[in-house]
């Protein structure tokens, strides 16, 4: 189903020592051991990663460190003795300070742009959807929990399980909505269908948009046998070309994948949706604002290997976007960064668990480092607060 990618070195041998000189300096304040051939050690101390191949390692982060460390990762060319999110969250705590500042002002020449081929217009969004959730409806069976929900849960101790914390936070999101009997639901973004299935128990009638024929597919299918399909329509078409008056609008990081470039649209679409009275209630990730300012056109490893067109916001975007571009006041938030953390820390045990089954759908070992690594960085920044995921309510007069 997935062959593994062709990783050649890069040959970059001035940029390589100069990483090198970098990475250095930059782990003897970072609380981890980075452990190279020969028995030489650098870093604070703390949980270990092991550099197995170290000059393909400085290469590749020379020729562009924001691909080429996952990348290495990839390839095994470095490897997690210790926990891999472990390690990496230090980093993720000084990701603004690795680099010296007056290098960071090199960005711009250094940096890959994001392809244009990646831009989310109408048919550049679906193809970018279908390279992640496309992939097989099967595979994320596996390490999601029943309910199918793919967006950071909500939880309330240590004791709870995904599930229930799953379910905790699709409820709190109808709540910020005004969801009730009667509400006419648009849910922009149908994931697997569990938010559509709630809202229908509420007894809204919901109109949910994907433009994942897969999540269609399954979504349908759930909703069925759940017992509330006749009040839930799941729609194949993107937000741009939704019509229609609705109570509420309900969106669980979707947003990630609208692009910098379609925010206004976004935001416009909800404005123009929404009846007077109308709330809708938004989940997204997001990232300091002078980091997202800072990395806005960098190309990254999760564009390339995980979430083409992918784009994160900051707190002070969502509320210039809504401020620009609708009628719309920003009311309640509530911040789920830390059980993000957690999500994501059960999604990569139960991934590695099943690996086996995974394996047996036709994925490589490739995919399964492709994904370790994306799941740890993932939890890593969320770990340091570096990452956050908000819980938005929005309304209109």
């Amino acid at each position: 189903m997935t062959s593994a990618p062709s990783l050649p070195v890069p040959h970059a041998p001035a940029r390589a020592r100069i990483a090198e000189g970098l990475f250095r300096f930059a782990v003897r304040r970072v609380p981890v051991t980075v452990e190279l051939p020969g028995g030489e050690r650098i870093g604070a101390g703390g949980p270990r990663l092991r550099i197995n191949q170290p000059r393909a390692f400085f290469h590749r982060l020379g020729a562009d460190a924001k691909i080429g460390f996952g990348e290495s990762y990839l390839a095994c060319e470095f490897t997690a003795v210790d926990d891999l999110a472990d390690a990496l969250t230090p980093f993720a705590a000084r990701m603004a300070t690795l680099v010296p500042p007056p290098l960071q002002a090199l960005r711009r020449f250094v940096d890959a742009r994001k392809p244009r081929a990646e831009r989310n217009t109408i048919t550049g969004a679906q193809a970018n959807i279908s390279r992640h959730y496309d992939l097989s409806n099967d595979l994320f069976a596996e390490f999601l929990d029943e309910t199918m929900t793919y967006s950071a849960a909500w939880f309330h101790d240590d004791n709870e399980d995904l599930a229930a914390a799953q379910r905790r936070k699709i409820d709190g999101i109808l709540d910020l909505a005004g969801v009730r009997d009667g509400t006419r639901l648009l849910e922009i973004g149908t994931g697997w269908g569990e938010l559509a299935l709630r809202a229908a128990r509420r007894g809204a009638q919901v109109t949910t948009l994907t433009i994942s024929a897969e999540q269609q597919t399954l979504a349908r299918k759930r909703l069925a046998e759940a017992g509330v399909a006749d009040r839930v329509e799941v729609v194949l078409r993107d937000y741009r070309e939704a019509r229609g008056s609705y109570d509420a609008i309900a969106s669980v990081e979707m947003i990630e994948a609208v692009g910098e470039e379609y925010w206004p649209a976004y935001f416009a679409t909800l404005d123009r949706l929404l009846v007077p009275g109308g709330r809708a209630a938004l989940q997204a990730i997001t990232m300091p604002h002078d980091r997202m300012l800072a990395t806005r056109r960098s190309y990254t490893w999760i564009h390339k290997y995980i979430f083409p067109g992918g784009h994160l916001l900051s707190r002070e975007a969502i509320a210039d976007a809504v401020d620009r571009h609708t009628t719309l006041h920003v009311g309640g938030q509530r911040s789920l960064g830390d059980s993000y953390a957690r999500t994501l820390r059960l999604w990569r045990q139960r991934f590695l668990d099943a690996w086996p089954r995974i394996a047996g759908l036709g994925f490589d070992e490739t995919f399964r480092r492709m994904w370790e690594f994306y799941l740890a960085y993932s939890e890593a920044g969320f770990r340091s607060r570096y990452l956050d995921v908000l819980q938005v309510g929005l309304t209109k007069p």
